[in-house]
């Protein structure tokens, strides 16, 4: 399992193939099959991004008789939003205190 501490969620969303499997089983889980038919590489490119998926643990594979079935799991992405939100907040301020620097703007050109 060496190579599960070495991924992480950021690692997995990088790659914009493996942001849109995220989209295509967030709300319904699909066959590898069915996913690999949303896109214009071969089924072994597409496993590899399910591996890498599974290892980050966005994505639980479930055996149901002789398929296996993709299942969103986007606990982990809590972590990016966490990391986000602090940028988020930090912009958040940049812009009030702007808006204040064009009020104060504002009110001294009405007084001339």
């Amino acid at each position: 399992m060496a190579l599960q501490s070495r991924r992480d969620v950021f690692q997995a969303i990088a790659d914009p193939t493996r942001r849109e499997i995220i989209n295509l089983i967030a709300f319904n889980p699909l066959n590898l099959n069915a996913i690999a038919e949303n896109f214009d590489v071969s089924r072994p490119a597409i496993s590899q991004h399910i591996k890498i998926l599974t290892e980050c643990g966005l994505i639980v594979i479930k055996k149901q008789g002789r398929e296996r079935y993709c299942e969103a799991s986007l606990q982990q992405l809590g972590e990016v939003s966490n990391w986000i939100e602090q940028y988020r907040k930090l912009w958040q301020k940049q812009f009030n205190a702007l808006d204040d620097l064009l009020e104060e703007y504002k009110t001294k050109n009405k007084k001339s």
